[in-house]
């Protein structure tokens, strides 16, 4: 249970209501982040701008690379909210979840390719207490990805860090998108 309760639909007016009842038909149940953002309603009208338009705008690297760099970030901030919410993206678009098993032995698995364990470990390097980021590593990566490719990485990756560290101070964790029954979500 979170740190902060849920606003239930009960106590929601209608435009909350309606925000509800989109997320519960996109995701099979409102996600509990947004739920918890409701208490302060302008900051989840401005959550929900900002995803939407950062989705949107995220189209310059193939989508396994960006979903893997995300989820790396989950699990280095040790989300568990985002590490199953990420899971289910990754099955809704097709991607191969059986290997994010191997996700902390990215460097050497043979699971990944090149670009995605140079993303992985951009996500390492900017997730930890202090960023390590090098000036190699982003030459590497504007290499494989150009410029706009790299801002993007790196724009997702940091926007991941937020998500998982709100979520954790929270006190957010895991719906059960994946393993559970409360949140599943049928395949498109």
């Amino acid at each position: 249970m979170p740190r902060i309760p849920v606003k239930r639909a009960a106590e929601a007016g209608p435009v909350l209501k309606l925000v509800y009842r989109i997320a519960g038909r996109r995701y099979g149940a409102v996600p509990e982040p947004l739920a918890v953002a409701a208490h302060h309603p302008a900051l989840m009208r401005t959550s929900i701008v900002h995803e939407t338009m950062a989705q949107k705008a995220s189209t310059r690297l193939p989508g396994n690379v960006r979903e893997l760099a995300v989820y790396r970030v989950a699990t280095r901030i040790g989300c568990s909210w985002c590490v199953d919410f990420g899971t289910m993206l990754q099955l809704h678009e097709g991607l191969d979840i059986d290997r994010l098993k191997h996700i902390d032995d990215y460097a050497t698995s043979p699971a990944f390719t090149r670009g995605e364990r140079l993303a992985l470990a951009l996500a390492d390097a900017m997730s930890g207490e202090t960023v390590t980021v090098t000036d190699e590593q982003i030459a590497e990566l504007e290499t494989e990805f150009g410029r706009a490719g790299v801002v993007e990485l790196t724009y997702q990756i940091a926007l991941e860090n937020s998500r998982a560290r709100m979520n954790n101070a929270l006190g957010i964790v895991d719906q059960g998108f994946t393993s559970g029954e409360a949140c599943r979500v049928p395949m498109p």
